[in-house]
C-alpha cells in the first residue's frame, strides 16, 4: 500500500511559479513510476506528467517546456516546478503511482492517488 500527500498549491499571479511535492509512504516507491494530474471545474482529469522509476519522464504538450517532474527517492518525493503559469493551469493538482512503473498518461493505469492540492492561477 501506498500513501500519497500531495502539497505546495495555492495563489499566484500569471508568470509566476510554484512547486509542488508529493510525500509517499511505503518502501516500494523507489519502483514504480509517479504521475501527475489535473482537475478544474466542469472537466476531465487530464494528464500532466510522468517519471519513471529511473528518470524517464513525459509531458502533455500543454505543459512542456514549463513544467518539470522530478523525483527525490532517497525521501520518498515526487516534484512537480510549475514555471510560466497560465490562468488556465488552475486546477487540483493530483500526483499517482504506477506499480508497473509504465512511462503512461492514462489515470486509469495508475493505482495509488493523492487527495490533491489546489493551484489557483490570476490573470
Amino acid at each position: 500500500q501506498v500513501q500519497l500527500v500531495e502539497s505546495g498549491g495555492g495563489l499566484v499571479q500569471a508568470g509566476g511559479s510554484l512547486r509542488l511535492s508529493c510525500a509517499a509512504s511505503g518502501r516500494t516507491f523507489n519502483s514504480y513510476a509517479m504521475g501527475w494530474f489535473r482537475q478544474a471545474p466542469g472537466k476531465e482529469r487530464e494528464f500532466v506528467a510522468v517519471i519513471t522509476w529511473n528518470g524517464g519522464t513525459y509531458y502533455s504538450g500543454s505543459v512542456k517546456g514549463r513544467f518539470t517532474i522530478s523525483r527525490f527517492n532517497a525521501k520518498n518525493t515526487l516534484y512537480l516546478q510549475m514555471n510560466s503559469l497560465k490562468p488556465e493551469d488552475t486546477a487540483v493538482y493530483y500526483c499517482a503511482a504506477d506499480s508497473y512503473s509504465r512511462l503512461s498518461f492514462v489515470a486509469g493505469e495508475y493505482d495509488y492517488w493523492g487527495q490533491g492540492t489546489q493551484v489557483t492561477v490570476s490573470s
